[in-house]
């Protein structure tokens, strides 16, 4: 016979912490960033205001600890370091393309991670301005290993990425907001979707081969 569980103190305290970092999670798709409040976030948990001051201190804390749990960007950019690794850090084109069709299709699939996007761009917080600072360093990382391939070519490729990145952002939350076409593309329909991957990459071949 299986051994049941011990449910003392600690364990409660645990489970009921886990139940709050997730009910952010629940109130950020529903109700956006400006429903991120402690009364909101108490009664998706199906708990009591009260903890979230007893083991975050205070909702900000509480909800830094969910943003901070979740790595989006992380998770977004796929299998980009284990490309770095099986390149030994070349054919960056492979690399950021890989990326960017990777943040595409997470962007799209992912209602939290389009909520944290538009609460970035309309709010400006301590705990955004520390995840954005955590991106960063992650892109840096792939920009080192660009600026020694194409040591020799005059291509910004920073702010191509960030044209792209900023493309892919706008285009995935205009087609979750609205029925309208976006320069007569539905990235709602899987044709739609395709012709927007196959820019990134026609961009990006004609940035390296310039």
């Amino acid at each position: 016979m299986a051994r049941k569980k011990y449910q003392g103190e600690i364990n409660d305290k645990e489970k009921s912490k886990e139940k709050l970092i997730n009910a952010v999670g629940k109130v950020l798709k529903s109700k956006g960033y400006i429903g991120l409040t402690a009364t909101n976030i108490a009664k998706a948990a199906g708990l009591s205001r009260r903890l979230i001051t007893i083991y975050f201190d205070s909702v900000d804390d509480l909800v830094e600890t969910y943003v901070r749990n979740k790595d989006y960007w992380i998770a977004a950019s796929g299998n980009t370091k284990q490309l770095i690794v099986e390149n030994n850090g070349r054919d960056t084109k492979k690399i950021i393309d890989c990326m960017l069709q990777n943040q595409l299709d997470y962007f799209y699939n992912n209602a939290e991670m389009q909520k944290l996007i538009l609460w970035e761009i309309s709010k400006k917080t301590q705990i955004m301005y520390e995840v954005c600072e955590d991106r960063e360093r992650l892109g840096s990382k792939i920009f080192e290993l660009t600026d020694k391939e194409l040591e020799e070519k005059n291509i910004d490729i920073r702010a191509i990425s960030a044209l792209l990145v900023a493309g892919v952002y706008y285009m995935v939350l205009h087609a979750k907001s609205t029925d309208t076409l976006f320069c007569e593309i539905d990235i709602n329909t899987p044709e739609g979707m395709e012709r927007i991957r196959n820019a990134i990459s026609d961009i990006l071949d004609n940035a390296y081969n310039s």
